[in-house]
């Protein structure tokens, strides 16, 4: 079993920036990938990006490119997303998530986080 929590959530005017934070615990060394995801109000669940835990590889949704950057403390277990220039249709839910093999899909993280919430006002 592998536990997340994530931290880092708030308000933000549009333009900001903001660092969620995730920490794993539990069966950690069986993780291969780790992801972000985030869910507005009334819609389904996105991917937002996503990094292996071992090498480092880095992935992105198009909408985020060049304005997020995932990263992982691997002494910490931590994953962290940052995110500037925010704009307020990326408010919603984020979630943090954890795969023990290749994810290819939302579908094949094993565990996630309670999610924290993230509301960019314009």
């Amino acid at each position: 079993q592998v536990q997340l929590v994530e931290s880092g959530g708030g308000l933000v005017q549009a333009g900001g920036s903001l660092r969620l934070s995730c920490a794993a615990s539990g069966r950690t060394f069986s993780t291969y990938a780790m992801g972000w995801f985030r869910q507005a109000p009334g819609k389904e669940r996105e991917f937002v990006a996503a990094i292996r835990w071992s090498g480092g590889s880095t992935f992105y949704a198009d909408s985020v490119k060049g304005r997020f950057t995932i990263s992982r403390d691997n002494a910490k277990s931590t994953v962290y997303l940052q995110m500037i220039s925010l704009k307020p249709e990326e408010t919603g839910v984020y979630y943090c998530a954890a795969a023990i093999k290749r994810p290819q899909a939302l579908d094949d993280y094993d565990y996630w986080g309670q999610g924290t919430q993230v509301t960019v006002s314009s």
